[in-house]
């Protein structure tokens, strides 16, 4: 009778995870209370992730262990919504900048230099239309990733007074790996305005 009654009060604290486990079906993920993040059964264990994502993606168990997370999302998109100024277009780099963002998506798009940082290794979509504006030269507008062109565009119609050079591309990208765009041949005196530049985080590695 003693002994009996000594497992009992031994198995009590643990008859919730014992009734939870019962209830749910095996290999069926579940919503946590406050229907953030998955409670994700992993054979006959349950790991229970908070929803604090680290820098790379991955979120911590209650038990310490890293899982990595599905739903990571980066994207951005960048316009210029305003002429050209001379000074704002270094002739040494010949970055194209942009003055308006309407998407950022985790803020790896860095207005200032209008240079996207992957904050995680994956496959990444970008895409961009450069216009130039009552400019009778040939533009070739190039993607940069880590300082060298991955695919160009051109425009050089001297007919119209509007014409985008435009692009995208899938891209395998590193952590902390760069993309811009450049201006490598022509230039945009007549103003680029209502060119973007866009990206999002396909998926990640």
């Amino acid at each position: 009778g003693g002994g009996l009654g000594c497992c009992l009060a031994a198995a009590l604290p643990l008859l919730p995870l014992l009734l939870l486990l019962l209830l749910v079906s095996p290999g069926r993920p579940v919503r946590a209370q406050n229907d953030t993040e998955p409670i994700v059964l992993e054979g006959k264990c349950l790991v229970v992730c908070d929803s604090s994502p680290s820098a790379d993606g991955a979120i911590t168990s209650s038990l310490g262990i890293s899982v990595r997370s599905g739903s990571a999302k980066v994207a951005f998109s960048a316009t210029r919504s305003t002429n050209h100024e001379p000074s704002e277009m270094s002739n040494r780099t010949m970055t194209i900048y942009f003055d308006q963002v309407l998407v950022n998506i985790g803020n790896h798009f860095d207005l200032a230099s209008s240079i996207f940082v992957a904050p995680r290794k994956g496959i990444y979509s970008f895409s961009f239309h450069v216009v130039k504006v009552y400019n009778r030269q040939t533009i070739q507008v190039s993607l940069m990733q880590n300082g060298y062109p991955v695919i160009s565009a051109f425009a050089g119609d001297q007919d119209v007074t509007r014409e985008a050079a435009s692009n995208g591309v899938l891209l395998h990208m590193e952590r902390e790996d760069k993309v811009h765009l450049k201006l490598e041949r022509g230039n945009l005196m007549g103003g680029w305005k209502y060119s973007t530049f866009s990206g999002f985080l396909v998926f990640p590695l």
